[in-house]
């Protein structure tokens, strides 16, 4: 019987750098990874294998000599980008994604579920918010991920052996991501960085080694369910991050305060410019709100249970440089 990690979505980032630690652990002896997308650079490795999968489908994967009891199931499969997608994208592959994941678990007799959730559902968030906070999705990409938890936990209560672990990561950043995070430190360094509303904003950042760290720590656990918050903790608000940013790489160029309302009108008719003259810009209307956006998170599960943070986001710059300096 074979201690099996079936990974859907499992080409993309995050489950790409779980994977990499998994194998390199030796936590179970075969990987299923399951995604539309090819997965790439571990083409040596004999105990992963790819299948491509859409998770809008019903799943069918014959697995034989599966450890039901000790394998895991890892959903990380969604449609997350914001701007980037149609409102009715999000549920049209959220919503059918935990459907079809959960019941290819139920099929499967794999006992235990770790599903990516989003702090999306929280919507803005000036004050702290918990595991225990209400939900106030504001997006179609938030509102899917609260759905798609309810799914989850029905699919838990239909069996008092199984396991869930939920977790609702926040902006996840780190090696070779060409994210938020990336797109911030860039822009310091290029000088064309600005602050909305003077940065006083938090935004809850998650790096990705911390991420893989807590998804270690909750398995380890013996809570039938747990959900979770993550975040580093402590955070730092955003015009702190620019100066940890320009202290730990030497940038010197000013970065600017401007008012989001007036960053997204630029923003807008920036982009309008751009696209009647065939190019494309980065700066959009949606990430400049977005970058204005407050995300409070504290992950107060794992702070009450002991979790040792190690990534505070200076850190977390040291150790990506140390891991990729080509990033930068």
């Amino acid at each position: 019987m074979k201690k099996t990690a079936i990974v859907f979505g499992g080409s993309g980032y995050i489950g790409r750098n779980m994977l990499s630690v998994f194998v390199k652990e030796k936590l179970f002896e075969q990987y299923i990874v399951c995604d539309l997308n090819e997965l790439k650079g571990f083409e040596e490795e004999s105990r992963v294998t790819y299948f491509k999968i859409d998770v809008r489908n019903k799943i069918i994967l014959e697995l034989n000599n599966l450890d039901r009891k000790g394998s895991w199931i890892f959903n990380f499969a969604a449609i997350h980008r914001e701007p980037g997608h149609e409102f009715h994208e999000y549920f049209d592959t959220n919503i059918p994604g935990a459907k079809n994941v959960t019941q290819f678990g139920t099929a499967s007799g794999i006992k235990n579920i770790y599903f990516t959730s989003s702090i999306a559902p929280y919507g803005r968030s000036l004050d702290k918010r918990t595991e225990d906070s209400n939900l106030y999705p504001e997006t179609g990409y938030g509102i899917s991920k609260a759905l798609a938890e309810k799914i989850h936990l029905l699919w838990l209560a239909q069996d008092s052996s199984r396991r869930l672990i939920i977790v609702r990561p926040s902006v996840i950043f780190g090696p070779k991501d060409p994210g938020n995070v990336y797109r911030m430190i860039s822009a310091i360094k290029k000088g064309t960085f600005v602050l909305p509303d003077g940065g006083k904003v938090i935004k809850a950042y998650a790096y990705i080694y911390g991420l893989i760290d807590s998804i270690l720590f909750t398995m380890g656990q013996s809570d039938e369910y747990i959900l979770y918050n993550y975040a580093e903790n402590p955070l730092v608000p955003l015009n702190e991050m620019t100066g940890i940013v320009k202290d730990q790489f030497g940038y010197n160029k000013p970065v600017l305060k401007v008012p989001v309302k007036m960053l997204a009108i630029i923003a807008f008719f920036l982009g309008g410019i751009l696209k009647f003259f065939g190019k494309t810009t980065d700066i959009h209307p949606v990430r400049v709100k977005k970058a204005g956006f407050p995300t409070n998170i504290e992950p107060r599960y794992l702070i009450d249970s002991g979790f040792n943070f190690k990534y505070d986001f200076k850190s977390a710059l040291i150790h990506w440089n140390e891991v990729s300096p080509e990033d930068f």
